[in-house]
C-alpha cells in the first residue's frame, strides 16, 4: 500500500460517516460553509404563505475531498427528499434558456452523430429536452424521471416515470444523457457505478452529463447557488475523476451557459482514459474553498446591509427568479421584509409562495402595477430578456442589478439617502 493510500485509510477508519467523501471515499472532508434551516425543497409548488413559512427545513454543511476535489452537504439526509408532480423545475419558459437548449441539442448531435439512433435521457423533467434530440436528430427517445405528468409515447419519445436502471437495460442506448440531475444524488458513486452496469461495455457509447460547477460558485461566493436539494457539486476535475472511478473513460470535459455549468462526455471503458486539459487538480480547488470560506460572512453581511436600507428608505424591491436560485438568496439570508414578491416567468409558478421566506411568486405583468424601484435579477445571463420585458410593460426601475455584480445597488443607495 503507498503512503497516500494508507493515509487516506486511516482517515476513513477515523472519519464519521457523514465526512467520508460520496465520491471517492476518502475520509478527509470536514465542512467548510454552514447554514441552518433552509427549505428541503426549492421549486415544490408551495400554495399558502403558511405552508412556505412552515416548509419542510434541514442544514447546510458543505464539505470538500482533499482527495479527490468533490464537494458535498455532509448534513445531507435523502430520507427528506420528496419528489413529485408538484416539483416544478423547468426553464423552458425562457426564450434564453430555450436558445441554449437547442443549441446544446444541436451540438451534441453533431459532435457525437446522433442520427437515427437511440438516445435515453435520465432525469428528463417533462422531456423537452429529449424530445429535441430525437426530432433534431431523427433519433428515437426514451426519458426517465419520477416527475413526469404524462407518460407514454407520443411520436419519437416515450416518457417513463421510473428511474432508469438496470431494469431497462436491453433498450441499449447509443447515447445516454444526464442534465442537472447528479447534483441531487448523494451516494454518487453508487450512482455511477450502477449506471456504467445498467451501459455494459458497449464501447461505442456515449455518456452525458451537465452539471453546476462549482469553482464559479467558490469564485463569485454565490451562496445563493448553494441550497439543500443539490447536495452534489462538481468542478471539470472532481467530475472526470468521478467518471473514472466509475469505470466511464471521459472523452470531452467543458463548461457552457456563462460558465454556470460543467458538461462531461464518457463512453464505457476501464477508468483509465487520459487526464483532460480541463481537469484542475484538487490542491487548486481547495485554494478556492479556502478564499470562499474566509470571504462569504462579509458578503452575506453586506447583502443584509444592502437590504435592510432598501426598507428603510421606503424602497419597493422585487427579486426576478422564484426558483432555485430565489428561494436559497432569500432563505439564506433570512429575508422575509423588505423585498415585496419575486417575480418568475413560468406561469405555473405564479401564485405560490417561495419555501422558507413566504414571498409571493407573481408573473412579470404584475410589475405595470407594482412598479418597483429596485429589481434585483438572479442570474445574469437573463438580464436583456428581462430588460426588454420591462420596457415592454413600461417598467423602468431605478436600479436594475445582478445579484453577481451588486455595486450598483450600494451607489443607488448612497444618492437617494443623501437625499434625504
Amino acid at each position: 500500500m503507498s503512503a497516500r493510500a494508507g493515509a487516506r485509510a486511516s482517515r476513513q477508519m477515523t472519519a464519521p460517516a457523514r465526512y467520508l467523501c460520496p465520491a471517492c471515499g476518502g475520509g478527509g472532508g470536514r465542512p467548510f460553509y454552514e447554514v441552518a434551516g433552509v427549505p428541503v425543497h426549492q421549486v415544490k409548488l408551495v400554495r399558502t404563505r403558511q405552508a412556505a413559512l412552515h416548509c419542510a427545513k434541514g442544514d447546510i454543511a458543505l464539505c470538500f475531498c482533499p482527495d479527490c476535489g468533490f464537494v458535498w452537504n455532509g448534513a445531507f439526509d435523502p430520507a427528506r427528499m420528496r419528489y413529485a408532480d408538484d416539483y416544478e423545475s423547468t426553464q423552458a419558459v425562457s426564450p434564453t434558456f430555450n436558445a441554449f437548449h437547442a443549441r446544446l441539442a444541436r451540438d451534441l448531435i453533431a459532435r457525437f452523430g446522433l442520427h437515427g439512433k437511440r438516445v435515453v435521457e435520465l432525469g428528463c423533467g417533462q422531456g423537452e429536452f429529449v424530445t429535441m434530440l430525437a426530432e433534431l436528430g431523427d433519433n428515437q427517445g426514451y426519458g426517465f424521471d419520477q416527475v413526469i405528468r404524462a407518460a407514454g409515447t407520443s411520436g419519437r419519445v416515450t416518457l417513463v416515470k421510473d428511474l432508469y436502471a438496470e431494469p431497462y437495460r436491453d433498450l441499449a442506448p447509443d447515447f445516454v444523457c444526464c442534465k442537472m440531475t447528479l447534483e441531487h444524488v448523494h451516494d454518487v458513486a453508487a450512482f455511477l457505478c450502477g449506471l456504467r452496469r445498467t451501459v455494459g461495455d458497449r464501447r461505442d457509447t456515449v455518456v452525458f452529463f451537465m452539471i453546476p460547477e462549482i469553482t464559479r460558485i467558490l469564485k463569485l461566493r454565490a451562496f445563493w447557488d448553494i441550497y439543500y436539494e443539490h447536495c452534489s457539486y462538481w468542478s471539470p476535475g472532481s467530475l472526470a475523476r468521478a467518471f473514472r472511478l466509475a469505470g466511464f473513460d471521459p472523452v470531452a470535459l467543458w463548461t457552457d451557459y456563462d460558465d454556470q455549468y460543467v458538461l462531461i462526455a464518457a463512453r464505457p471503458g476501464a477508468g483509465a482514459g487520459a487526464i483532460l486539459a480541463e481537469e484542475e487538480t484538487p490542491p487548486a480547488l481547495a485554494a478556492r474553498v479556502a478564499s470562499f470560506r474566509e470571504a462569504v460572512s462579509a458578503d452575506l453581511a453586506r447583502w443584509r446591509a444592502w437590504l435592510d436600507r432598501l426598507r428603510r428608505a421606503g424602497q419597493k424591491t422585487v427579486l426576478w427568479g422564484g426558483g432555485s436560485k430565489g428561494v436559497s438568496f432569500l432563505t439564506t439570508l433570512a429575508v422575509k421584509d423588505g423585498i415585496a414578491c419575486a417575480v418568475d416567468v413560468n406561469p405555473r409558478r405564479h401564485g405560490t409562495f417561495i419555501a422558507g421566506s413566504g414571498q409571493q411568486i407573481v408573473v412579470p405583468e404584475f410589475l405595470a402595477q407594482h412598479h418597483p424601484d429596485v429589481v434585483i435579477v438572479m442570474s445574469p445571463i437573463y438580464l436583456p430578456e428581462i430588460t426588454a420585458q420591462l420596457h415592454a410593460l413600461g417598467v423602468h426601475p431605478a436600479c436594475l442589478l445582478s445579484v453577481e455584480a451588486p455595486h450598483p445597488l450600494d451607489a443607488y443607495l448612497r444618492s437617494i439617502e443623501g437625499d434625504r
